[in-house]
């Protein structure tokens, strides 16, 4: 009797003991989040901050690179552009714990004089914004800069002025008939957001090949006029298209329907990117440029930012399958080289897998993942409590929902 009258009160209180765990875990993620994106981030972002990015990052490139000359100049445009892009939304948001609002502050500083080095004709490490491939790094800049109004506000007029100039070397570079139209268009819809001039056609080409020709069924675009089994709805098409999209419909009132059907494509191709993602974090490594990492999530990633995911995903069950691929992707020891700078590969150094336009710069295209660090840590993507995703609950034998096609035009 004696020790029921001690067992049970404590029963009692294991429900409440095992919210108030799993709470503890969910705010866990966000550290756990913010380690990674600073493990990242921090090479990039401090060195080139003092001018020294093409002093200090390696240069490593495919080993059947097909220029190396032209890969070797434009890889620190790549590595800064694209870690750039990940982190906006975070750099954007205010508040947060006083170690998250110090990081920030730190990152917010090495950013401005990053952007301030980048195009600084007179600085070591000005970039190179003319040419094919710049214009794709270039755009990813743009969208760093729509997606963070904070840095564009606190440049420097003589900064803003030279980044436009810089930007505005990319329209010498006819865009491949591809998702590369999508990238002339941010570059553009950056110059329609912050109302400095845009040239509506590169935009409205590559919103309409997509929504009118290329769309495949399913939740899937071709990219072109050929559908590739890839990861590039994910990387560039659908994240690009929602951008675009909705900065035509905050500024000029245009493509509203389009913008409709693209979110709820968007919505379909979310479900099957988290049923891609097995128990343990990793998903099948096929197709091209998988040496990306965790940036094959872009798709995922924006959706929960933006909060238009399905209501058959919870924010919740997203973290915890995005936090397993996080981990997955940059736990191996060889990761990282001995200076903290990534290493080709997708489970640690796997040169092998590299197409033939990687090269160091690409890689930190893996920054994508972290967009959902500019929700708030009271956002209910953070603050919930921990949610099984779908190939947990299916292979642990838990009952979970039947997955089906999109058919768009019944919608």
């Amino acid at each position: 009797m004696r020790i029921k009258r001690i067992i049970l009160p404590f029963l009692c209180l294991l429900p409440s003991l095992c919210v108030l765990a799993q709470k503890t875990a969910a705010i866990s993620d966000r550290q756990i989040w913010l380690s990674y994106m600073d493990k990242v981030a921090r090479p990039v972002m401090s060195n080139l901050a003092a001018d020294k990015l093409k002093q200090n990052m390696p240069v490593e490139l495919a080993d059947h690179i097909d220029n190396k000359a032209s890969r070797s100049k434009v890889a620190y445009l790549e590595a800064f552009g694209r870690t750039l892009c990940g982190l906006a939304p975070w750099l954007n948001l205010e508040g947060g714990d006083a170690d998250e609002v110090k990081l920030r502050n730190q990152y917010r500083e090495w950013a401005l004089k990053a952007i301030a080095n980048s195009v600084n004709p007179n600085a070591a490490d000005y970039l190179q914004w003319h040419g094919a491939q710049p214009l794709v790094d270039a755009s990813f800049v743009a969208l760093g800069l729509i997606r963070c109004p904070w840095l564009w506000e606190h440049l420097d007029s003589q900064v803003k002025q030279q980044l436009i100039d810089a930007l505005k070397l990319t329209r010498n570079t006819v865009p491949v008939y591809s998702n590369w139209l999508l990238f002339s268009g941010m570059i553009e819809a950056f110059f329609c957001k912050y109302d400095l001039g845009y040239d509506a056609l590169r935009t409205d080409y590559g919103i309409r090949e997509f929504t009118k020709h290329w769309y495949v069924g399913d939740g899937m675009y071709s990219d072109g006029m050929d559908f590739h089994f890839d990861y590039y709805n994910s990387i560039v098409i659908q994240p690009s298209l929602d951008v675009i999209l909705r900065i035509q419909g905050e500024k000029k009132k245009t493509y509203l329907k389009d913008a409709e059907q693209v979110k709820k494509i968007g919505q379909r191709y979310a479900e099957i990117l988290e049923r891609l993602i097995n128990t343990d974090g990793s998903y099948p490594a096929t197709g091209r440029s998988i040496v990306y990492r965790a940036g094959v999530f872009h798709h995922l990633a924006n959706m929960a930012y933006t909060q238009q995911l399905p209501s058959t995903l919870p924010p919740a069950q997203v973290r915890c399958a995005l936090t397993a691929v996080i981990k997955k992707t940059l736990e191996s020891p060889s990761t990282f080289n001995s200076a903290g700078w990534l290493n080709i590969g997708l489970y640690g150094k796997q040169p092998g897998l590299a197409d033939f336009y990687i090269t160091t710069g690409s890689l930190y295209i893996c920054s994508e993942i972290f967009l959902p660090l500019g929700l708030p840590a009271t956002d209910e993507f953070w603050s919930t409590p921990a949610l099984p995703w779908t190939s947990v609950k299916v292979w642990s034998g838990k009952d979970a929902t039947a997955d089906h096609a999109l058919d768009i035009k019944s919608n």
